[in-house]
């Protein structure tokens, strides 16, 4: 698994990328002052407040992971964190800072990529940390209640004897909250399965950017009362209020779970393996992973595990990670050898060949593989991350014209770009284009975009499949909105927070 203790390193100041979060968005706002820091000392106790300001005078050091995102991109200047323990305590501060008008930025895991969750200036950062308590679990409706900053795995280990799981699972896992997963509206390894958080969502309790608390924490699966709100603010990042509690629906847990990682000896075998695999697999698919050779191949360089020996992935220019859950272990099992076996006797295999999981250890081990692309990019160099949604089809096109972009720019070297590598979720068209550099520089900055998301605009694809807007992606929200749809989310933005407060230069132009 990979967890995100990076998350929590103390990172050295450093240039911000992608500093594309307009001027005007900090028009009337104000840094917090000592008298702030006074105020807030009344609504929490001395240890739940961080702050470089008289009379707390924090080390600056403290203040670092929650300024710096953890691949060490985007650095903000907050001079104060505040850690409330409930939605009370988060509704009196947010109605200060709009009274005051200081702009917050609700934090969680800060594990995003898209610097959604880090400040852009000095706002004050609202950190969900110490909220992390269940509420409630009903284990015949399946539906949990939980404060927003409870951590995923957490809920996960809560719900395993239970027999529930969160229907989400990301790399991140170990480090993500609740709230900041509903805010960015994370998509993860199994949405193929579960489908996206707008669906298993049930309600959301919300502090608005004036103080008042919105409570929808309903628990009915069916509800068609009226406007449904609590969309708005599933995949807003924290422009609309913060997300302080979760009812969410919990998925029955698989009996049985099992996956095999199949090489193919070309891309073009991809989309007939799906079909093939759907067809066969039917009920019991859960994930259908894709990754191209060279990330499996940096995976394996820096330590995430290796599925097959250097002699069977000889020829093989993509790998697929196939998992399968179900009720019944014996049905389950009989379903995925009668697959391998027809693709492997087939006239014109899709495959080279595969390795199917035989234990715990094993199925966890496969899994590494995959949830550890994102930490093997980032040991390789700078990564210019790219999350997209595109045609199936058109997956190995982007990598390749991407790379023909750089090369043209004489960009394509070790001293620049060493790697364009491609991998994502087969089942949703969610495709991340990695560009590991030696160094992040405007060179490579400008030979990338807008081309990236020029070529995404002529698939009629999105720019952001699964990781938000956050500051990096502002300025190309065109390229996924037409321009009627953006004012109307400038009108909802400004109907919400007329003065601007909540994070601030983020998903707006």
């Amino acid at each position: 698994m990979l967890s995100r203790q990076l998350a929590r390193r103390v990172f050295l100041r450093a240039p911000r990328r992608w500093a594309h979060s307009p001027a005007a968005a900090f028009n009337g706002l104000n840094s917090v002052t000592e008298d702030d820091l006074a105020h807030f000392a009344k609504i929490l106790p001395s240890s739940a407040i961080l702050s470089t300001l008289s009379p707390s005078a924090t080390p600056p050091a403290e203040l670092e992971p929650f300024n710096n995102d953890w691949m060490n991109k985007y650095h903000g200047r907050a001079t104060t964190v505040l850690k409330p323990r409930t939605t009370q305590e988060v509704s009196e501060i947010v109605k200060w800072c709009n009274q005051r008008r200081i702009g917050i930025v609700p934090q969680g895991g800060n594990t995003g990529l898209v610097g959604g969750s880090v400040p852009v200036r000095d706002e004050v950062v609202l950190s969900l940390a110490n909220m992390s308590k269940v509420r409630a679990f009903d284990d015949v409706s399946g539906i949990l209640v939980a404060d927003a900053g409870c951590i995923l795995q957490s809920l996960t280990d809560y719900l395993a004897p239970h027999n529930h799981i969160v229907p989400l699972d990301l790399g991140a896992k170990g480090s993500c909250q609740i709230g900041g997963n509903v805010s960015t509206n994370a998509g993860g390894l199994r949405l193929l399965r579960y489908g996206s958080l707008h669906g298993s969502v049930l309600g959301l309790e919300v502090v608005l950017p004036d103080g008042t608390i919105l409570d929808q924490l309903t628990s009915p699966r069916k509800d068609n009362t009226g406007y449904d709100l609590k969309q708005l603010f599933i995949g807003a990042e924290g422009t609309l209020g913060v997300v302080t509690g979760v009812s969410i629906l919990a998925a029955p847990a698989p009996q049985a779970s099992n996956n095999v990682m199949l090489a193919l000896p070309k891309f073009e075998n991809v989309l007939p393996l799906y079909k093939e695999t759907k067809r066969q697999l039917s009920e019991i698919l859960s994930a259908f992973e894709y990754m191209d050779r060279t990330v499996y191949d940096l995976a394996v360089k820096h330590g995430q595990g290796r599925a097959l020996d250097p002699s069977e992935v000889e020829g093989a220019e993509c790998f697929v990670l196939v998992e399968t859950s179900g009720g019944k272990r014996e049905h389950d099992e009989e379903k995925l050898n009668n697959l391998l076996e027809s693709l492997l006797e087939a006239d014109q295999p899709l495959i080279n060949t595969g390795v199917l999981a035989t234990s715990p250890a094993q199925f966890s081990a496969l899994w590494a593989i995959r949830e550890g692309l994102t930490e093997a990019v980032s040991k390789e160099g700078k990564a210019y991350k790219y999350d997209i949604s595109v045609p199936l089809h058109k997956f190995q096109e982007v990598v390749d014209r991407t790379k023909e972009q750089l090369r043209q720019k004489g960009l394509l070297h070790e001293n620049a770009v060493k790697h364009v590598v491609g991998y994502g979720h087969v089942g949703d068209g969610n495709l991340h284009l990695n560009v590991v550099a030696a160094a992040y520089t405007p060179e490579i900055e400008a030979a990338l975009e807008p081309f990236v998301y020029e070529l995404v605009s002529s698939y009629k694809g999105s720019i952001s499949a699964e990781h938000g807007i956050g500051v990096m992606k502002t300025h190309a929200l065109q390229y996924s909105k037409s321009p009627i749809s953006i004012e109307w989310m400038k009108k909802i933005k400004a109907l919400f927070d007329p003065n601007g407060i909540m994070n601030p230069g983020k998903v707006l132009p």
